[in-house]
Order: C-alpha cells, then sequence, then structure tokens
C-alpha cells in the first residue's frame, strides 16, 4: 500500500503516525492550494498554550494555483522569526539542544517554492526519527486513486477538525503540560524536542 497526502508544513504528529505504518509515502504536489490548512502553518505549544507559525506565501492565500507553484513570500522574515518563536517554546525541553543546530541550519537555507520547503522539513524530519520511509512525488492530479492500492489521505488532516477527527492522539509528556495539560496534534518538531529517540517508539505503537 501507498498512502498519498499533501506535502504539510512540519506535519502533526498524526501525520508521521500514519506515515510510519505504511512506510511508502506519495505527496501530492499538483491539487490547488487551500487556505487554512497544514500545507503552510504547524502548530508548536508556548507556554499559554498552541502557537500557530505560517510560512508566508506570495499572492497570499486566497489563491488557486497548483500546489507546486505556490512561492513564499521571502521579503518577510519569517524564517527568523519562526526560529526565535521555537528557541523561546523548546529551549528548555529534554532534547531541544540535540537536534536544534539541524534545524536551525535548515532554516537558514533559502526556498523560493513551499513545497520545496516542506519536503526538505519532512527528509530532516524522516532523518532524526530513523524512520526510514520511501517517499516520492505526483506527476499529475488525479482526483481518485485505486484503493486496493493506495490510501488517500489528501484533506484529511485540517486544523480546524483535526481532534475531532482523531480523538486518540499520540501521548506524551509536553514541556508546558504543567500550566496548559496536554494538548493534541501538535507540530512533530514537538514530540520530537520532548521524546527525543523515543518519539520513533512512540509512532510505531498501535
Amino acid at each position: 500500500m501507498r498512502l498519498i497526502i499533501e506535502s504539510q508544513f512540519l506535519a502533526p504528529v498524526i501525520a508521521y503516525k500514519k506515515s510510519i505504518q505504511i512506510t511508502n509515502i506519495e505527496f501530492e504536489l499538483y491539487d490547488t492550494y487551500r487556505k487554512m490548512s497544514f500545507r503552510n502553518r504547524c502548530v508548536i505549544i508556548g507556554s499559554n498554550g498552541p502557537i500557530t507559525l505560517s510560512v508566508p506565501l506570495e499572492e497570499g492565500r486566497e489563491q488557486k494555483l497548483p500546489l507546486r507553484e505556490v512561492r513564499i513570500a521571502n521579503r518577510q522574515p519569517w524564517q527568523s522569526q519562526h526560529w526565535k518563536t521555537i528557541l523561546s517554546c523548546y529551549n528548555r525541553s529534554p532534547w531541544f539542544e540535540f537536534y536544534r543546530h539541524g534545524l536551525e541550519e535548515l532554516y537558514s537555507r533559502p526556498f523560493e517554492f513551499l513545497v520545496d520547503w516542506n519536503l526538505a522539513c519532512w527528509e530532516w524530519m524522516d532523518l532524526q526519527l530513523g524512520s526510514r520511509m520511501t517517499t516520492q512525488v505526483t506527476d499529475r492530479y488525479l482526483p481518485h486513486y485505486d484503493q486496493s492500492e493506495y490510501i488517500d489521505w489528501r484533506n484529511r488532516l485540517m486544523p480546524r477538525s483535526i481532534q475531532q477527527d482523531f480523538p486518540d492522539p499520540v501521548r506524551y509528556r509536553q514541556v508546558f503540560e504543567d500550566r496548559t495539560g496536554f494538548i493534541p496534534h501538535c507540530s512533530i518538531i514537538d514530540l520530537l524536542f520532548c521524546e527525543g529517540k523515543n518519539a520513533i517508539n512512540l509512532l510505531t505503537q498501535p
């Protein structure tokens, strides 16, 4: 079987859990960009609760281009802003120092297209997790796939409905859980910085 899913920015934990179960991933690059999705946003946790990091886009979020053509608005210092927020949220997490230099280096690289950034983040995270997934990208848009060969998760994970659609999240100890309670379905970096090498074990649990 193969999982087909849109490319997402430091995707939610549940996306990695499903991907690791399937191991063969195909990223949809030809669907139309959709606002209010994880394509250009991720959720991390600060001392006061969830924080959304958004990658700014040329032509804004109302555009109807294929995802592979969506450009990042690099006139805005989004990378340095994101990194400062990540530092503030995770500098006290158990595994941040172990992974910070690799993520900081990723944040220092220039990217023109959103999909290139998303795929670079996925590749980096796959390496840190040691999950060894096989990935490829679509070469055209197909509205439907053979269900005997594909599991279609395109637009399955949406910020507004993810908690209702997936009521049993991966549980782990978060940095500010004593203040905020456990907050499910955060970006995969939250799990990585909190659990380190144990993250892969949590993701592979039934």
